[in-house]
């Protein structure tokens, strides 16, 4: 690997909170390291106290990397409609965080619509696919980006980064309620279809007795429009204004029913009798109109349960509900209750799918009527990928984080990245930040030496591998566990580390000279040896074989060296025959300590790994959800069990077979005696 093409690109620089100077940025032109940039800090400590509340088997770890170079990506188009808590929808370049949207949640077996908020938003420029679906519904997104199928969650394209990966075939089938519908055009016909739904349905025009001073009482004309929903009274005060130029008076009230209302209203002659003009039915009437005139009466007359219901007594409105429904073609039946005002209601039929379109078709203009949350995500759209093609150049596409992990785009169930709290506390955003901007504590041996040779350091225990593996690939370039374990062993500080990486023989002679000391161990973290289990899973990590083969040469230099088995997944990894030629292995590399611990899914892992079983194994997804229903801790007969499987057979020193949930089995170095005080030198 050639690191000579070094590069400092000091424009960069920035400060990034909990560090004094700034950050010097450097990028490397070597293939694992492309579109990845590297945050030089000077730490002002490394020594991390761990909580009191873990029962963890010690209180002290270091960690000279913050960042991770695994994880993936997910965008798409800054048009993409996004579906807003209100009902409507924003392209989603324009969302922002802050806003709230349509997420989904599970609510027993069913995944329902739930409004989240928005988290966080970024951008980056990537190759596109186009994807086509059977209703004609066009998605533009990157190939890492997923979307729900009946299959699970599935990214776009393989790309060839993540080898193996689920990605889209034409036997997939999304899941959502298919394209968005166009907003209407907010034009005079449109404007003059509303005032006619509006009035018509909830609004008063004719003539009033009016007493005269020292006359008889006579007639005048009034006009009044009244309402519990402002936005509704609102947009037609609006409307009336700019097109007809009717001023209105508004007030508000209690209706007879006890209900907060607001009114507008008019007695001016001409305002009365430009609404008695605007109003009229018109002889032919045009998309437009018949889309504003079903939104005004949806605002006067409607309701949406399951299905999207318009009522009234007068025959010639529902038959005009009826006509504008056929010219936007949407299928409906009309309902006769029987009764003796002559009641009919029109039902639109299709279900959320056409509740949607109905929506975001005419826009109507109150919002709480548009609340689809706790509907299940279930829609007779034809989804069916038809095809995805790369579109031969990179695109500005955007990505969005929400509470539930995931958002409506274009209709269909989109996967979103979660925030990762230790990188949107340095002012990274949640997406592609924590996988290609990774903090290194460049100063970390030496501040490391200074807090581990004070006079109030009691020389405990302290692990590092605990948070970010201290031996990713970049610690070949860095070389700072060198310095750090050298100030262990100055400072005669017990320590242990725990990594995926062979990468730590390098250190073997530091290692051993701590050990000879004050008592060092390692430990290689195995899950797997079956291969396409471990490229699933752990796809850039050194082999599984390759890690085994250094836990028999750390034992060789006479180092206590186990293995965690770990995490073990019920029916992914956590096959008998499987564990049990690990375990062989191990044997044989004269492993101290074997181990295994079930999966945990802690915080946001659990969204995190529960997306990747639909993915890659939906037919897990129930059992996982039975597992993990309480917590983040499979019960404690699961626990028992996988811990008993991993345990050696016959040998001396097994693994505790329950270790505490928050507990990792790890091997701890032999306790050596430290060391004495050194005396302070005479002067004179």
């Amino acid at each position: 690997m050639r690191w000579n093409n070094l590069t400092v690109e000091s424009e960069e620089s920035r400060t990034l909170p909990g560090y004094r100077e700034p950050a010097t940025v450097r990028t490397f032109e070597a293939p694992e390291a492309l579109d990845t940039r590297f945050y030089e800090v000077r730490a002002k400590s490394v020594l991390n106290r761990v909580p009191k509340a873990s029962r963890m088997p010690f209180r002290w770890t270091i960690n000279p990397y913050r960042g991770c170079s695994h994880a993936c990506s997910y965008c798409q188009a800054g048009d993409t409609p996004i579906l807003m808590a209100d009902g409507c929808t924003k392209p989603l370049a324009e969302v922002r965080p802050g806003d709230w949207v349509y997420g989904t949640v599970h609510l027993g077996s069913h995944r329902r619509y739930s409004v989240t908020q928005v988290l966080d938003h970024w951008s980056s420029i990537k190759p596109a696919y186009r994807v086509a679906l059977e209703d004609g519904t066009e998605l533009v997104a990157s190939g890492d980006h997923r979307f729900l199928t009946d299959r699970g969650w599935r990214h776009v394209a393989d790309t060839g980064r993540c080898p193996r990966r689920a990605h889209l075939t034409q036997h997939n089938r999304l899941l959502g309620t298919g394209a968005f519908a166009e907003a209407p055009e907010d034009r005079p016909d449109y404007r003059r279809g509303y005032m006619c739904g509006m009035v018509r349905g909830d609004g008063y025009l004719g003539a009033v007795s009016v007493d005269s001073p020292g006359g008889a009482p006579h007639e005048r004309d009034r006009f009044r429009l009244a309402l519990t929903d402002r936005e509704a009274v609102d947009r037609a005060r609006r409307y009336l204004d700019e097109e007809r130029g009717v001023l209105t008076r508004e007030f508000a009230f209690r209706s007879p029913g006890g209900r907060s209302m607001r009114a507008v209203v008019t007695g001016a002659r001409d305002g009365v009798a430009a609404v008695r003009d605007v109003i009229q039915w018109p002889r032919s009437p045009r998309p437009g109109w018949c889309k504003g005139f079903l939104a005004g009466i949806f605002d006067a007359e409607g309701s949406y349960g399951e299905t999207i219901r318009i009522s009234n007594t007068d025959p010639e409105i529902i038959d005009w509900v009826a006509s504008s429904l056929r010219v936007l073609g949407f299928s409906f039946v009309l309902e006769d209750p029987k009764r003796a005002n002559g009641l009919r209601c029109v039902s639109l039929l299709g279900g959320l799918q056409a509740a949607l379109r109905f929506f975001h078709t005419v826009d109507p203009a109150i919002t709480r009527r548009r609340h689809i949350e706790d509907s299940a995500l279930k829609s007779p759209a034809r989804l069916k990928v038809e095809s995805i093609e790369p579109i031969g150049r990179a695109f500005r596409l955007y990505d969005i984080t929400t509470g539930t992990g995931d958002f409506i785009a274009n209709g269909v169930l989109s996967h979103n990245c979660f925030a990762r709290p230790t990188h949107t506390y340095l002012d990274f955003n949640a997406g592609r930040d924590f996988e290609r901007e990774i903090v290194v504590k460049v100063n970390a041996p030496e501040v490391a030496r200074a807090e581990l040779t004070r006079p109030s350091w009691k020389r405990e225990h302290v692990a590092l591998g605990t948070n970010t593996d201290p031996y990713q690939w970049v610690e070949s370039r860095y070389r700072l566990m060198p310095g750090i374990w050298e100030a262990m062993r100055d400072s005669g500080t017990p320590c242990s580390v725990l990594t995926k990486s062979p990468l730590l023989l390098r250190d073997l002679d530091l290692m051993k000279e701590i050990h000879e000391r004050v008592g060092f161990a390692a430990n290689l973290s195995v899950p797997t040896l079956d291969e396409k289990a471990w490229r699933a899973t752990e796809p850039h990590t050194p082999h599984p074989r390759k890690r085994i083969e250094a836990v028999a040469e750390i034992n060789r230099a006479g180092i206590p060296c186990g293995v965690l088995i770990a995490p073990l997944m019920p029916g992914v990894n956590d096959d008998p025959k499987q564990v049990e030629k690990i375990l062989e292995l191990c044997a044989e590399a004269g492993a101290v300590n074997v181990g295994g611990i079930a999966l945990h899914l802690r915080g946001e892992v659990k969204q995190i790994f529960m997306d990747w079983l639909r993915s890659n194994r939906p037919d897990l997804v129930p059992r996982y959800e039975r597992l993990y229903a309480r917590g983040a801790y499979a019960p404690k007969a699961e626990r028992e069990r996988i811990a008993a499987m991993a345990r050696p057979r016959g040998r001396a020193t097994p693994a505790r077979p329950d270790p505490a949930p928050d507990e990792d089995p790890v091997t701890m170095p032999t306790p050596r005696r430290p060391p004495p005080e050194p005396e302070q030198t005479a002067l004179f």
